[in-house]
């Protein structure tokens, strides 16, 4: 089975914070990085990778983003910090190349 995943981005302020839902986590945090598609993300310079979850099920990926973006901002921010307390970019490090 092919993973999914939902995760967090946001920008250096820590100001905003976009849900999303991928099945390939390392090209779609390439995107948001070098502002592939012109959205959200790319206009509130969300480049930082604070969260993430896997799934094994694109269909719980999805569910499990409708029910944290109906949430509210300190549900979302009690999870960051729960995991990872410092919001520090998870992706630092990691080195993208695609063919």
């Amino acid at each position: 089975m092919n993973k999914s995943y939902l995760y967090f981005m946001t920008n250096k302020n820590n100001t905003v914070i976009y849900i999303g839902v991928t099945s390939d986590l390392v090209k779609r945090v390439y995107q948001h990085k070098t502002k592939t598609y012109k959205g959200f993300t790319a206009k509130y310079n969300c480049d930082k990778l604070i969260y993430f979850e896997e799934f094994s099920d694109i269909n719980r990926a999805i569910a499990r983003e409708k029910q944290l973006k109906s949430g509210n901002r300190k549900r979302k921010e009690d999870l960051i910090n729960s995991n990872n307390p410092d919001w520090s970019d998870l992706s630092e490090g990691w080195l993208f190349y695609f063919d």
